[in-house]
């Protein structure tokens, strides 16, 4: 049984950082990816940040140069940092990991999410 817990979300002004982890415990079967995504009020669930098993990185267009996702050396726990935050980064964000793509919407496994929200 694998599961993920997201923490580090809060409220924080535009400008400011946060920084967001997730830690996994279970055996995913070592993942190609894993990946973040966020889902704001009333919209779809987008990726902000994937990252993969020789450490390369992929981000959102609306976010490049202001994340940064990391993972540490066991690939237990995954990292978000968020610079330069703007109010439309406000949304619930989730972690997610697979056997394969976790960074991918159609990723197995998701965290419960933690909220970040950004005032002006």
């Amino acid at each position: 049984q694998v599961q993920l817990v997201e923490s580090g979300g809060g409220s924080e002004q535009a400008g400011g950082s946060l920084r967001l982890s997730c830690v996994a415990s279970g055996d995913t079967g070592g993942g190609i990816c894993m990946g973040w995504f966020r889902q704001a009020a009333g919209k779809g669930r987008e990726r902000v940040a994937s990252i993969y098993y020789d450490d390369s990185t992929n981000y959102a267009d609306s976010v490049k140069g202001r994340f940064t996702i990391a993972k540490d050396n066991a690939g237990n726990t995954l990292y978000l940092q968020m610079n330069s935050l703007k109010p439309q980064d406000t949304a619930m964000y989730y972690c997610a990991t697979d056997s394969r793509y976790g960074c991918r919407q159609s990723a197995r496994y998701w965290g419960q999410g933690t909220k970040v929200t950004v005032s002006s």
